[in-house]
């Protein structure tokens, strides 16, 4: 069978892979701890469960409107002033079937063949194969831990092009935990404004953040700014909402409408009863929401002294999501192994924990381990990681 080409292209996503392989041991009897998935393990909370189920009760059972029922871009465009101070009317909201979805049509609604975006490294492995599938060309900038994981304009304008379209920001990040400071977005914002560059402001993870760190949008820094940003966002991380597949876009009306027509002859429109599940997740009492960011934080301030203290790794402190992303590479060779990969698959063969490899991420020597578990299980999967290195290195 011949494929499009562009399909040839794509990577598959190696956070979906080596949760598939944890799987499968699993379900051969094996006492797997997985550390790949990114998601809360929190149940979603009753109160919209109930919503949900009174909605389909009630018959909401049919097509929406494509970008989203009107109460849902009421509640979107009410969260925002809430928490951002922004201001959007409804034709500048767009809701997907998850942020991911959002994405996807972003990029097939802008980019032409060719077109670039800019995107920092590490960065969330859908990012660069989202891009391609829109025939554009994905250019990443590679950061490092010493700089905190964080581009400059610097970095921007030896990127930048006159193919360049957009940047994509992802802050919190995914899989760093880093945040991008005011003072950090202010002089990227300015660069893009000149040089005519839409920001993509991936914000899903802003209200998991940590031990007196602040969650800044850059669409915050002027009215200017927030016309060239589309804020990109959903219930999935913050309400523990990852499977009702819920997200949404905030921008230029223009750019939305285009969304939109994309997702009329793919999708037609998100779950009617996930969107009012996600009603109720904005518009009721977000204590849920602040209960699971302290038990994230909780883990992190735990297990992140532990990790550091093994053998060869290093990794800097997130500051919010819920991921750790230390650099192995001593580590792995110390271990006799070729590539951090390699390490990863001995880790889960012999060990039976489920790590990430950074080389999906654009950052082959590190690993992601996702605090999104109990500590209980994190802090064994520590025991066995420490014993797989020792076993190695002795």
């Amino acid at each position: 069978m011949r494929l499009a080409e562009r399909v040839a292209t794509i990577t598959p996503s190696s956070t979906l892979a080596i949760t598939a392989k944890a799987g499968e041991l699993a379900a051969q009897g094996f006492d797997v701890i997985g550390l790949g998935a990114g998601q809360p393990d929190f149940n979603t909370p009753e109160f919209i469960i109930d919503a949900a189920t009174e909605a389909l009760k009630a018959g909401h059972t049919k097509y929406t409107p494509t970008a989203g029922l009107p109460a849902l871009k009421q509640a979107i465009i009410d969260k925002l002033k809430r928490d951002q101070g922004f201001d959007y009317t409804p034709s500048e909201i767009i809701v997907g079937n998850g942020a991911k979805h959002v994405l996807y049509l972003l990029f097939q609604a802008l980019l032409d063949p060719g077109d670039e975006v800019i995107i920092p490294a590490p960065f969330w492995v859908s990012y660069p194969e989202q891009v391609k599938l829109a025939d554009g060309v994905p250019v990443p900038i590679q950061t490092t831990q010493e700089q905190h994981f964080k581009i400059n304009v610097a970095d921007l304008e030896q990127a930048a092009t006159p193919k360049t379209r957009a940047l994509i920001l992802n802050s919190p990040s995914n899989p760093t935990g880093v945040i991008y400071e005011k003072e950090d977005l202010e002089p990227i914002a300015d660069f893009c404004l000149k040089h005519d560059i839409l920001i993509i402001s991936d914000e899903i993870y802003e209200k998991l953040i940590y031990n007196g760190n602040t969650f800044y949008s850059i669409a915050q820094i002027s009215d200017a700014v927030k016309k060239n940003t589309i804020v990109v966002n959903g219930v999935s991380k913050s309400h523990a909402m990852t499977g009702w597949r819920i997200g949404y876009a905030a921008g230029d009306a223009v750019l939305i409408k285009a969304m939109t027509n994309i997702a009329s002859h793919s999708t037609s429109n998100p779950a009617s009863a996930s969107q009012y599940a996600a009603i109720a997740a904005y518009n009721g009492p977000q204590d849920s929401v602040e209960k699971m960011r302290q038990a994230f934080e909780k883990r992190l301030n735990t297990v992140y002294p532990r990790l550091v203290g093994l053998s060869g790794v290093s990794c800097i402190k997130p500051q919010g999501a819920f991921y750790l992303f230390p650099n192995i590479a001593k580590t792995s060779k110390a271990c006799g192994f070729d590539t951090v990969t390699d390490w990863v698959a001995a880790l889960l063969e012999e060990e039976k924990v489920a790590v990430v490899p950074g080389a999906g991420f654009g950052a082959p020597e590190h690993i992601r381990l996702s605090y999104a578990t109990s500590l209980e299980k994190f802090q064994t999967a520590l025991d066995r990681i420490e014993h797989f290195i020792k076993k190695h290195t002795n």
